[in-house]
């Protein structure tokens, strides 16, 4: 039954602007068939969404005071993932990945640790990021990049899981009696069994929402990950039903527009965790909250009380 849906037929690919290709990679989307100017129309049309994300998690920093560390992660983030996608510069998009998994490396393991260990891991992770460079420029094996990549993704990502539970689920907590006397050794207000309970309470709503926005970011990443294969194995076949149901209907066969789509949120939904957590860890909880009120909305970390000298100098410090 031939495709009966108002259409418009794909037009012929051609040599455009760019043109030949020098990329490692050429996804599955045919090239110049909308314009000269841009080899993958889809590709490029759905990294405004990593822009508009960067540009609105810099502001949400700047706003609402969040740690230095978080807005130079979005600031690559913005740059170097969005910016930077062209056929010339496609190493820097595909690095741009390990740079900003390493900056949220730094701000996961620095944490309350002392000048001269977060210089050693500054110094390695840096270390880190220009071997990976020099060996992926020099091997051009997309494979390496992506294992590489999904290795420190997972170990931060394990780490925040760890700091998380550690930190809001009061099971895994010094026993009352051992806070009580910590607080007293630190000259800290111990807080009474209401305002204890209060605490546990808020830590646990927090917690829960927490692992959500953790499953669903995950879903989101893996999810345009698996799409993103099926693209490449299946690229001829697919190719083939775009061309059959013609535009605008061929677009949501793009799978390279549909991984940018969902791993640009998934790594917001990761940096925006790693805000809310920090705040958690500074005791900052009752001074922030997460909105958030519908999961197809972009959440925000927005300060709820005024800022003050002490508070933000110790996020600083923390930093």
């Amino acid at each position: 039954m031939p495709w009966s849906i108002p259409h418009i037929p794909y037009p012929s690919s051609k040599p455009g602007f760019w043109s030949p290709v020098t990329s490692t990679l050429n996804w599955c989307e045919e090239d110049y068939y909308a314009t000269v100017y841009a080899a993958e129309i889809v590709n490029t049309l759905t990294n405004l969404l990593f822009m508009w994300l960067g540009i609105k998690g810099i502001m949400s920093c700047r706003r609402n005071q969040h740690a230095q560390v978080f807005q130079v992660a979005l600031v690559g983030y913005l740059v170097l993932t969005a910016i930077c996608r062209s056929d010339p510069m496609q190493l820097v998009d595909e690095l741009s990945m390990i740079y900003t998994t390493c900056l949220m490396a730094y701000a996961s393991f620095s944490y309350t640790r002392p000048l001269s260990v977060r210089v050693v891991l500054a110094v390695s992770l840096t270390f880190l990021s220009v071997f990976i460079t020099l060996y992926y420029h020099y091997l051009q094996d997309p494979v390496f990049h992506q294992n590489a990549y999904a290795i420190l993704t997972t170990v931060v990502v394990l780490r925040s899981m760890h700091t998380m539970e550690v930190t809001l689920r009061p099971r895994w907590r010094k026993s009352r009696e051992e806070d009580r006397l910590y607080r007293q050794k630190q000259g800290l207000p111990v807080p009474s069994k209401e305002r204890q309970h209060y605490e546990n309470v808020r830590d646990m709503k927090t917690l829960k929402t927490m692992w959500f926005m953790v499953v669903y970011g995950l879903t989101m990443f893996l999810g345009g990950f698996a799409i993103w294969n099926l693209d490449n194995v299946y690229c001829s076949n697919i190719r083939r039903w775009r061309r059959q149901v013609g535009l605008p209907w061929g677009i949501f066969l793009e799978g390279h527009g549909w991984w940018h789509i969902m791993t640009g949120i998934g790594a917001y939904l990761y940096i925006v965790w790693g805000i809310w957590l920090r705040h958690c860890l500074n005791g900052h909880q009752d001074d922030y909250h997460l909105r958030w009120a519908h999961f197809w909305q972009i959440p925000e970390v927005i300060r709820t009380t005024p800022a003050t000298e002490t508070s933000v100098s110790r996020d600083k410090k923390s930093t």
